[in-house]
């Protein structure tokens, strides 16, 4: 069986500034085009077998500019519909709740279109998701790449590996970023995390969590 490759989009305006992005549809920045473009090399090391992508504007554009062809468009790869808390950052939420902790609490509620997600609805998407990859992965040799956005991917590894949908909290994961899930004995195992381009040399690594990993 392939490995499968996550990829988390490039950066956002609101990604810069630590606002929770899920529906709402911003454009990448132009260094998060860039980030996206450098991901192009790394990817190509690995014969796709299957591509899947978010609708949001932000991942699709990630993946176009990356150079990932043909890549099938999956609404479950959207990111947390954080209800009412689309658009705040964690500090103002902890104004008001010290302790909140999106992983373990959840968000508040939103409008009837984006009424939010608790963790455990966010990994049955998830579980779902890793369905059609498996399905993907057993029809064709190599691998499958997704392009999604960081708290989903982290709640998707968690679920890929045996762990809680709130394990996702262990993952942190940076803006144009590729990681690595493979297996080893038969068990997923995490083969390469949080890979920035430049970071990346001819062998395989965990890579160092770097600067700007923060997810929103």
């Amino acid at each position: 069986m392939g490995d499968l490759l996550l990829v988390r989009h490039g950066e956002t305006e609101w990604s810069m500034s630590g606002r929770h992005t899920g529906s709402t549809d911003v454009p990448l920045t132009d260094n998060g085009r860039e980030q996206a473009r450098r991901l192009g090399p790394l990817i190509a090391r690995h014969h796709i077998a299957a591509a899947f992508v978010s609708p949001m504007r932000r991942a699709r554009e990630t993946a176009e500019l990356a150079g990932i062809g043909r890549a099938h468009v999956d609404a479950d790869l959207r990111e947390w519909d954080y209800g009412g808390y689309e658009g705040v950052t964690t500090v103002e939420i902890h104004r008001e709740r010290p302790d909140w902790f999106l992983f373990t609490d959840g968000v508040s509620p939103g409008p009837p279109e984006h009424p939010g997600e608790s963790p455990d609805e966010v990994g049955a998407r998830a579980e779902r998701v890793l369905a059609r990859i498996d399905a993907a992965l057993s029809e064709s040799e190599g691998s499958v790449v997704v392009v999604s956005h960081g708290h989903f991917l982290r709640v998707l590894t968690a679920r890929r590996l045996g762990l809680s949908a709130g394990s996702g909290a262990l993952f942190q994961l940076a803006t144009g970023t590729m990681s690595r899930l493979s297996t080893e004995h038969r068990r997923h195992v995490v083969a390469g995390w949080n890979v920035r381009p430049d970071a990346y040399c001819s062998h395989d690594f965990l890579s160092s969590v770097g600067e700007g990993a923060e997810e929103h």
